[in-house]
């Protein structure tokens, strides 16, 4: 369910409310019980996938370890050099 938020237009006070879509709309201040109105506000948004800053941008170990997990097993890609030789 959505939670809304609230603001008081008597006491300015802000509260979240967990409704369904076909609720009806809060009317009242839960503080002094004046009237209230809707506060719109951003939804918080996480971008995953390529092309975005968190992937694009990696710390190199990060990387160093995509690119291990990546690589066929056994084809030597993701060892270091000593390792690819077997020393």
């Amino acid at each position: 369910m959505p939670i809304y938020e609230y603001r008081c237009e008597r006491c300015d006070h802000t509260f979240e409310v967990i409704q369904k879509f076909s609720d009806e709309p809060i009317e009242q201040c839960v503080v002094c019980g004046g009237p209230v109105s809707k506060v719109l506000s951003p939804p918080g948004l996480l971008f995953k996938g390529t092309g975005w800053y968190v992937t694009d941008y990696a710390n190199p170990e990060r990387k160093k370890a995509l690119e291990a997990e990546k690589s066929p097993a056994g084809d030597g890609k993701g060892k270091s050099k000593q390792e690819a030789k077997g020393t």
